[in-house]
């Protein structure tokens, strides 16, 4: 069992992310021009852009997984337009701020599972939102809930993570069928159901990400 993951994989993570953001950058535009700006793909390719650049600055490194994830929000809340620089950066400055990563280098599934529960209550603070209202919670919720369950339950990290990416798909999948009631896309009332959220769709990848980053580790 490898009970946790390194700050080197973290940023891998980040880093895995980021080049996943600039390969989905169409569909999340193609996704947003149904019911919102058409912008989410590019400011999410900026952002991510510019996470990558700090991350590959050997002269800037993170000293704690705090650090990092510091570095990541303060970057995104800067560089990211719409609502998704606000919200994702909230997501890793409230995970930055979870007590039980003060200090550490290596989190466990536990802290982990800490860390992403911090962060989705960060972005339902900033977003003002629900779960059930077609936005990112609607991925964020149901997936912490499963890397909770996977921790609570003594899970590895490989297979807490596979409970955790099912989650976030069917939360994600859920989207298609939802009258959004947030953000510029509740503008369309009725209209906006039968379109997959494009910021769920892109909080998915942060799942499917991760995975990968530990699958390749194993």
């Amino acid at each position: 069992m490898r009970p946790d993951m390194t700050l080197a994989q973290l940023r891998a993570w980040l880093l895995r992310y980021a080049d996943c953001i600039d390969e989905i950058a169409d569909q999340l535009t193609e996704l947003d021009a149904a019911i919102g700006d058409a912008d989410h793909g590019a400011n999410m390719v900026r952002g991510m852009s510019k996470v990558r650049m700090h991350l590959l600055d050997a002269s800037e490194p993170a000293e704690d997984v705090a650090a990092l994830f510091r570095t990541v929000a303060m970057t995104l809340i800067s560089s990211v337009g719409g609502a998704a620089g606000p919200l994702y950066g909230s997501f890793f400055l409230r995970a930055a701020q979870t007590p039980a990563l003060a200090g550490c280098t290596v989190v466990s599934t536990q802290q982990l599972a800490a860390m992403c529960r911090a962060g989705a209550e960060g972005v339902q603070n900033r977003g003002k939102a629900a779960l059930g209202e077609k936005t990112m919670l609607d991925v964020l919720f149901p997936a912490v809930d499963a890397l909770e369950r996977a921790a609570t339950a003594g899970l590895d990290l490989p297979d807490a993570l596979a409970a955790t990416l099912e989650a976030a798909r069917t939360g994600l999948h859920a989207t298609i069928a939802m009258e959004a009631r947030k953000g510029r896309a509740s503008y369309l009332g009725p209209r906006s159901i039968g379109h997959q959220d494009p910021g769920a769709t892109s909080s998915y990848h942060l799942f499917t990400t991760l995975a990968a980053t530990i699958n390749a580790a194993a």
